[in-house]
């Protein structure tokens, strides 16, 4: 129990806030929502470059920490660019219409879990000489992979729908899905 709370207290206070946010964008995303790109990009931004940022927090004497990160980042952006879901594009207002779906908030809340983990394990081994050190910059490099690929996918999506003026329906029954 001592443990516990020496982490809770040693918590930075901007990790709260940063919570809430990520519940409240995963709650929201729960309901179908018409929204602007650049609105829909603030939740992958956030993970990217928490992600990004274990890369710059601490050197190693060891490689495998930096290969762990990109080899997890490498097969994450593809299947964050293989899973990203299709949105229907106002052509008038350039605004995206997304369904409704449990998923953001269960992906917000399990990310967001796992870098924290990653952060309390980084502050009890700071010189970083164990398999969590690796692991931890896997769980990294997951992350920014993951949200970069399918952050790719949203914005080739957006243009593409943007340059010919048709919607997802339209292109996924083209494309024969």
């Amino acid at each position: 129990m001592r443990f516990a709370y020496q982490i809770l207290i040693h918590t930075p206070l901007w990790v709260w806030p940063l919570l809430f946010y990520l519940v409240w964008r995963g709650i929201k995303a729960m309901q179908p929502r018409t929204t602007r790109m650049s609105r829909s990009l603030i939740v992958p931004a956030i993970f990217i470059v928490w992600g990004a940022s274990r890369l710059v927090s601490r050197s190693h004497d060891s490689a495998w920490p930096l290969v762990s990160w990109i080899a997890a980042a490498l097969v994450m952006a593809l299947v964050g660019f293989g899973t990203a879901k299709p949105f229907d594009l106002d052509q008038a207002t350039g605004q995206i219409t997304r369904p409704g779906s449990v998923i953001p908030l269960i992906r917000n809340l399990t990310v967001f879990a796992l870098q924290y983990a990653v952060a309390v394990i980084a502050a009890i081994d700071p010189d970083g000489h164990s398999i969590a050190t690796v692991i931890g910059r896997a769980v990294s490099g997951a992350t920014t992979g993951y949200f970069l690929g399918g952050t790719v996918a949203m914005l080739r999506q957006y243009w593409r729908q943007r340059r010919t003026g048709e919607n997802s329906a339209s292109l996924e029954a083209r494309e024969g899905r």
